[in-house]
């Protein structure tokens, strides 16, 4: 019994040796010397000066020998910020385009989940740089709201819509609403019929059905959902590069900047775990608020 067990264990550690030493290779000793930068410093010719500090998290906190300085904080909190209002409008946004398609004909389901995915063929550079050519001063909206204003005889004046903010985000909801959509729809598209029957039967109309039966039952969808999109967020830099025209900075541009422009990579990878370490405390604060939608499915 005893060597059948071994042989056992040393099959399973053959199969997974594999997997374990590119988990190894490509992502812990990686964040091990990522680690180990940030507690360095950076020398006039652009290397890294090693050694154990707290220079780096201090200054991204905003603490300086001079006092107080708020930049590097308050990237954070924008990032923080953009992320949550990513995840929420998607959630708002792609909660009814998955239903329609998770209660549509089956005739037609997978033609509407092809059109979903439809824009994920395409370069995910090629699609924000769509938006800017509609969202710019001369773009396509504008053209179009002062070609409409012309027919009316209203004065226009363009929209400033680009680089901004706002266009950032519309960047990033338009970049990862397929990803909310697809797994709230996997949720949606498992709800058997008989239990919308069985909630009218008992009297309930259309809005109690809805938040008794199909939003707990889209939870574990709408977790999911949530996670696919706000860990991304929280470290893309081409949105906010192309659509902020570098003038909106988030944490994920602020690390990019410091490998490849300051050549600063103490600072750049305190910055990078510092984002890590952010992403992680919200995702584990939500997925303990909410689970992964079994505890609000079974209450």
């Amino acid at each position: 019994m005893f060597l059948r067990l071994s042989r056992d264990n040393i099959r399973g550690l053959l199969l997974i040796a594999p997997v374990m030493t590119l988990i190894i290779g490509l992502l812990i000793i990686p964040l091990i010397l990522v680690v180990i930068t940030s507690f360095g410093s950076r020398s006039p010719d652009g290397n890294v000066i090693y050694g154990f500090s707290f220079d780096n998290y201090r200054r991204l906190l905003g603490i300086t020998p001079t006092g107080f300085d708020p930049l590097y904080l308050e990237i954070l909190l924008r990032s923080l910020w953009l992320a949550l209002q990513t995840t929420v409008a998607v959630i708002v946004i792609g909660f009814p385009l998955a239903y329609f398609i998770a209660r549509a004909s089956p005739r037609y389901r997978n033609l509407f989940l092809f059109l979903v995915l439809v824009p994920l063929w395409t370069n995910f550079v090629i699609r924000i740089y769509a938006w800017l050519m509609i969202l710019r001063n001369q773009g396509v909206l504008n053209s179009l709201l002062g070609w409409g204003a012309s027919l009316l005889g209203l004065p226009f004046q363009p929209l400033d819509l680009y680089p901004s903010d706002g266009a950032v985000l519309v960047g990033m909801i338009y970049e990862f609403l397929p990803f909310m959509i697809l797994p709230i729809y996997t949720s949606l598209e498992k709800i058997d019929d008989s239990l919308f029957e069985a909630a009218a039967d008992l009297g309930a109309d259309a809005l109690r059905t809805f938040l008794r039966v199909t939003l707990p039952l889209a939870v574990p969808g709408m977790v999911a959902g949530t996670i696919l999109v706000f860990v991304p967020v929280m470290g893309t830099f081409i949105v906010a590069d192309i659509l902020g025209g570098r003038q909106v900075i988030l944490v994920g541009n602020l690390v990019q900047r410091q490998f490849l422009d300051a050549r600063d990579a103490a600072f750049g990878s305190a910055a990078a775990l510092i984002l890590m370490a952010l992403t992680l405390v919200v995702t584990i604060f939500y997925t303990r608020r909410f689970g992964f939608g079994e505890e609000i499915v079974s209450a």
